[in-house]
């Protein structure tokens, strides 16, 4: 039997690639995205692979839920929480439904879809969770000048970096693992992106 990988935000940049790779190292996947053509695209170009697709809005509860069920039900190997959305700008400008949509998607569903899928990985002594941070995740003691404002994002990531840390923590003795990566850049949608070894 395959291992089984659920990457969230699968249908473009950091997450297409982690699913491109995991695909290649033999995974079954659950890719969760909000485009259902991007998702059925990324399904027809793995014939021979077991791929389910998942169309869901993380940064809504019935989005979490669903996700979160699936979490649940299936042996996740592998939970990796990519989604994301990047609302750069100062607290003050930020508008509440952004700042919803934002908090949803990058420490709302990361939480609860761990919370999730750790449970049964700890009952069969095996499992990863990968939380993809981003190196603003650090930048809280940087100067003004040193990139756009960006406090609710930047606490958005930090939250993953500290969460992964400390539920690397509660885990280790289980046999389970959490980690989380900050990527420096990654290219637009818009770029194809092609996972190397």
């Amino acid at each position: 039997m395959s291992p089984l990988a659920l990457v969230t935000g699968a249908t473009s940049g950091i997450g297409r690639a982690f699913a491109e790779r995991l695909a290649a190292d033999g995974y079954d996947l659950i890719v969760v995205g909000r485009d259902t053509a991007r998702l059925d695209v990324f399904a027809a170009g793995h014939p021979g692979h077991d791929v389910e697709t998942v169309t869901a809005d993380l940064s809504t509860d019935a989005g979490i839920d669903r996700v979160v069920g699936l979490a649940v039900e299936r042996p996740l190997d592998l939970l990796v929480d990519n989604a994301g959305v990047a609302h750069y700008m100062p607290l003050t400008d930020l508008p509440a439904a952004r700042a919803r949509e934002l908090l949803g998607v990058k420490v709302v569903a990361p939480t609860m879809i761990s919370r999730a899928a750790v449970g049964p990985m700890v009952a069969r002594g095996c499992g990863a969770v990968v939380n993809v941070a981003g190196m603003i995740a650090f930048s809280g003691p940087a100067p003004a000048a040193a990139g756009p404002p960006r406090a609710v994002y930047g606490g958005s990531l930090a939250h993953l970096v500290a969460f992964s840390q400390l539920l690397a923590t509660e885990v280790a003795d289980a046999g389970s693992a959490s980690r989380s990566c900050a990527p420096v850049w990654w290219p637009p949608s818009s770029t194809p992106v092609r996972a190397s070894t």
